[in-house]
Formats: structure tokens, sequence, C-alpha cells
């Protein structure tokens, strides 16, 4: 036996002993409430990618930072927000989104250029958990953030993106949940047709390369796009890719698939219209056969539904409103037929008609795994206004949304499967005032946009924790509303789950594995 072989059992052994041999404990010594079920830990590490909210100079963005404060959190640590590098190409926009170069203003400056801050200067400062943070940039040049949350400020951190576009292409508001890298992302919902300008927004938030791939499927199925393939974001950088240098057909309803071959990024779609407005369409649920799609305005004027399976079955959908009294079917709109690997779209009007209003899809017969989002327009004439609503997954533990004002924020609250009890907690201002709670019963089968609370004494903006007390699976999003140039100027927000609690097995030595 040579040496080499002699060192390299040595380590081996070493490195086991070391790692030791994960094995869930009695629930006495770990914290658990039942035997074989892991404890709820607040997580260390949060880690959230922001794309470039804008290349117009007419842009006003806000960010908005906020750590609810977490029973058994880790002291100490902090939360930082960095401009990413260098933005590639790969067909994105410039400007005016047509000449075909990478996205203006990411010159790998560290902010120098956004809103007029000096390279290295935080774009916000959060000081500790349980108070807003806000910062604020102007202009196109704005690049995409990489940040990264420790100790106390990790579990449950969500930072709000949200420009106002006063006028031209997607004029309105626009706002996005930053979000954390990952290596699949689905956005039913996307466009290439006349008047519509999407960009598919890439963030690669680690230090070696990712290699992507963008799919792009219709109404007749997979459309070609090899410019798609193979595409690959530097580390630490962000890229703007404009969908029609992908592809030289025009649909009005796309679904957009972003896979990663190597690495992973972060990834959002920005849609903008040049007569409705627009915003970002965030990743839809992982395909699954149920879905929600909560907190459609009670004003609005169109709702349409773009669905898709990636399987290899077709999926039957029965097509349900959860509305303030229950449980409904849109007459003329009691199903829906989407045909494996090819995007379906259902024009389903003003179906909330008034009310608060959740969509709901189940299958009809086999269930088949589905991705969706909604379409939805405020408005009408040149006075629209569009938003999305992707379907998410439940609140689940907790869920958390910054960035709200007194007057602007609407909340919404779906139960469709069983009652729920939920209870808001208001935060402090981000300027001052004092945090505030209610708890609310969400009758099985409805929808309710409930009076949020608000922080006494209110000055700056604030964030709203939700944390389901008891009940069924509750689905949520938020809504914040403002007018400009008399255009009913909004953005909605699904609230799934924030990740601030993990489940962590009790873990022991047994160095009995070495004799195995």
């Amino acid at each position: 036996m040579n040496r080499t072989t002699l060192s390299l059992i040595a380590g081996t052994a070493a490195l086991a002993a070391v790692t030791a041999f994960a094995a869930v404990d009695s629930p006495a010594a770990s914290g658990a409430t039942a035997a074989g079920t892991a404890a709820r830990l607040p997580v260390e590490r949060t880690s959230l990618v922001c794309p470039a909210p804008s290349t117009s100079d007419l842009a006003e963005t806000t960010y908005t930072s906020f750590t609810p404060v977490t029973k058994g959190a880790a002291s100490g640590g902090a939360a930082r927000l960095r401009a990413a590098g260098e933005q590639s190409a790969h067909g994105g926009s410039g400007k005016d989104g047509k000449d075909g170069k990478g996205d203006k203003g990411d010159k790998g400056d560290t902010g120098e250029k956004g809103g007029g801050k000096k390279a290295g200067q935080p774009v916000l400062t959060p000081k500790a958990p349980g108070t807003p943070a806000t910062g604020d940039t102007s202009g196109g040049d704005a690049p995409a953030l990489l940040g990264t949350a420790d100790g106390a400020f990790a579990p449950g951190w969500t930072v709000q993106e949200t420009t106002e576009v006063a006028a031209g292409t997607g004029r309105g508001l626009l706002g996005v949940t930053c979000a954390g890298a990952d290596t699949e992302f689905w956005f039913p919902g996307a466009s290439t047709a006349a008047g519509r300008t999407d960009y598919v927004h890439l963030t690669n938030p680690d230090d070696s390369a990712a290699v992507v791939d963008i799919e792009l499927y219709g109404k007749d199925g997979a459309i070609k796009a090899p410019l798609g393939e193979n595409l690959t974001v530097g580390p630490g950088a962000s890229d703007a890719v404009l969908l029609p240098t992908l592809t030289e057909e025009r649909q009005t309803d796309l679904t957009v698939h972003v896979s990663v071959r190597s690495g992973r990024v972060g990834a959002a779609v920005r849609a903008l219209d040049d007569k409705a407005g627009g915003d970002w369409l965030a990743p839809a649920a992982d395909p699954a056969a149920d879905l929600v799609l909560p907190g459609i305005p009670k004003d609005a004027t169109d709702v349409r539904l773009i669905a898709f399976t990636p399987g290899d079955d077709d999926a039957d959908l029965k097509i349900r409103l959860a509305s303030p009294d229950g449980l409904i079917t849109p007459a003329g709109h009691e199903s829906a037929h989407v045909k494996s690997g090819m995007t379906a779209a259902v024009d389903l009007g003003d179906v909330t008609r008034g009310e608060a209003g959740s969509l709901v899809l189940t299958p009809t017969g086999q269930a088949v795994p589905v991705v969706a989002a909604l379409q939805v327009v405020r408005g009408k004439g040149d006075q629209r206004e569009t938003a999305f609503i992707p379907a998410t997954a439940a609140v689940g533990t907790r869920a958390t949304s910054a960035g709200n004002s007194a007057k602007g924020t609407t909340l919404a609250l779906a139960a469709p499967e069983g009652t729920a009890t939920v209870k808001v907690t208001a935060s402090a201002g981000s300027e001052g005032g004092t945090p505030a709670a209610k708890t609310y019963t969400i009758k099985s089968g409805t929808t309710q946009n409930v009076d949020a609370p608000v922080p006494t004494g209110l000055k700056g903006t604030y964030a709203l924790t939700l944390e389901p007390v008891s009940g069924g699976p509750l689905y949520a999003s938020r809504t914040l509303g403002a007018t400009t140039r008399s255009t009913p100027a909004f953005t909605i927000q699904t609230l799934p789950t924030d990740h601030g609690l993990v489940s962590v097995p009790k873990t022991e030595q047994d160095l009995s594995i070495l004799q195995k």
C-alpha cells in the first residue's frame, strides 16, 4: 500500500469524524414536537438578487429592506446590498430597447450612476430587525443588486423594489420582491407581440459563471430560439435579454422557461406595454395540479389567464373564483384545456365584478402539473395599467411584505380549502411609528380584502408580517397603488413563505461508522 493510499484513508477517516453522523434525536433533545420531526430554527444567512429596475430616464425607484424579529435568531449580523458587475449583451436592450446592446448603465460602477451615489456606497443600510430601511435611486442607470444578510438580519429578510415611471413604454408602477437564486423558473404571461417589450433579467450572485437556457413556448408549442441556448452570465453579473431578439415569431401569450445548466441565477421578466403600462412578472410556483392566484383587484377591467403544462399529458382545469361569498364558477369560463407543451390563454374579462377575488384552478380529471399566471388590467382606453399575479405557494409559517404605505396598500387573503385564521403585524415605520397587529378569520372558499393594520404615528413606509394561526392553507398578495397622471398605477406581489425558518435535525457524533 503506497503513501498516497494511506493518506487518502486517513483523510477520509478524519472527515467522517468531523462531519459525524446526522440523526433525528428525541423531541426533548431536539426541540421537535413529535418523534421523527426536526426542529424549526431560524436561518443564519439569506441571499437575494434585485433586477435592474428600469432603462427609463424618468424612473424613480425605491428599495425597502425589512427583517421581522424572529425568536431564537442569532445575535449581531448585518444586511447588505451591492451593485452587480458589468452586464453582458446577449440581445439585451439599450435605452430604447431596440439596439441589441446590454441594458443601459450597467457598467460595473458599483452604483456610482444609480441616483448619484458614490462608488461602493450602499443603496440602503438596515439598522435593526423589526424596522424597515429605505433607499432611493433615479434614472435608467441603476444596476441590479446582490444582497446578503446574516445573523439576526437573515430570517425572513425581504427587499421590495418599486419603480414609478411617469411616461413612455411601461409607464406606471412596477414592483418586484427581490428573490433568491435558483436553477429553474417558469414565466407564463410573457409576450413578443407588437407593442410589448419584454426582457428576461438574469442575475448571477456567485463567484463562478452560470450557463443558462431560455426556452419559449407559444400556442402551438416550442418556438425555435437558438440564441437563447447556452447563455453565459458572468460571476456577480446581471444580463437583460430582450425576448424579440430570440425569435422572429410574434405571439401575444408565451411561457418562458429559464433552466440553468451550471451555477444558479435569479430571474424575473420585465413586461412593458406601449399603451397599457407594465410590471414585473415574477416566477410562477412550481408545476402543480392545484393552483391558487390570489388578490385580483376588485376594479379589474380585464383579466387574462395564461397556463402551460410542461409534461406529456394534456391538462383539463376547473376554473373557480374565490369571492367574498365563496367559490363561484365564472359564467362562460367553467374550464380550460391546456395541451401538452403549448401555452393556453383564457380571457376572463371583468371576472371580479367589483368584489375581491382569487382564481382557483383544480383538475377536472387526471391530475396534471401546470404553471399559470394572470395578466390584470385596470382602467380603460389610454388610462390602462397592467400587473401580473403568478400562481403562488401558501403563506406557510410566515410571509413578509415590505414597502407598504398607509393609503396605497391593499392586502388580499384567500382560504380556498378551509377556514383560516391569520395574525397580521404592521412593523414600525421606516421613519417612526409604533407596531400594530390584527387577527383575521377568512371563511373557507373566500377571498377578503382586509383593512391591514397601520403603525400608530406612522412616518415613512412599513412592513406587514403574516403568521397563520389555525385552519387550512392561506394564500395572500399585496397591491400597491398610486395615481400617475390620472392613470390608476398599481403593482401586485404574492406572499409565499419568507423561508425564515428551516427544519434542522438533531445531530450527534457516531464514530462507529468508521468501523463499517
